[in-house]
């Protein structure tokens, strides 16, 4: 992967190290929830001179964290490992991840709009799906959205991420084939 001209967002020092192992890229440490005013009035600037990429760790922590930086900079893309992916000895973040897998994750949120389906995937088809509305639904979506690489999340989280990521029907529907092959 050639160098990432966004810079990304990411929680911790170890979390930074590792996608500097992964990537070429600039990286702004958040420290945690609690963002100064600095590291906010930097990654400000950032967002309006590069543009950046939300690339958090995969639990609730990251998720909050996500949550804050989406509502400041609302144009953000964003990257996501799942939590396989980024756990070790029961320890849950990026700086756990292979390096192909951030590869992957950052690949998927640089994506370019011409790759997007025609019309957005609707929260409909999950119901259709089952994943969305039922029993099991939400342990559909995390073994679906693990072979995707875009985590899982409720369901209106699940559609956000499918269409933000650019991930076709197709896409989805193998996914949710060989998840359900696998459940068998």
């Amino acid at each position: 992967m050639e160098r990432i001209r966004e810079i990304i967002v990411a929680e911790g020092r170890d979390d930074e190290a590792a996608l500097k192992r992964a990537v070429s890229a600039g990286v702004i440490v958040t420290h945690g929830y609690g963002i100064s005013a600095e590291t906010i009035a930097l990654i400000e600037k950032a967002y309006k001179e590069k543009g950046i990429i939300i690339f958090t760790d995969p639990d609730h922590a990251g998720g909050e964290i996500r949550r804050k930086l989406t509502q400041l900079f609302p144009g953000a893309k964003q990257a996501y490992l799942s939590r396989p992916e980024a756990e070790r000895r029961g320890d849950i973040g990026i700086e756990n991840a292979e390096p192909e897998a951030i590869i992957r994750a950052l690949e998927r949120a640089l994506a370019t709009p011409e790759a997007a389906p025609e019309a957005p995937i609707a929260r409909e088809e999950l119901a259709e799906l089952g994943l969305a509305g039922g029993e099991g639904a939400m342990s559909l979506r995390e073994e679906v959205g693990k072979r995707l690489g875009i985590g899982a999340g409720n369901a209106a989280a699940f559609v956000k991420r499918l269409n933000e990521f650019a991930i076709s029907r197709e896409e989805l529907r193998k996914a949710w084939e060989d998840s359900c092959q696998q459940r068998r």
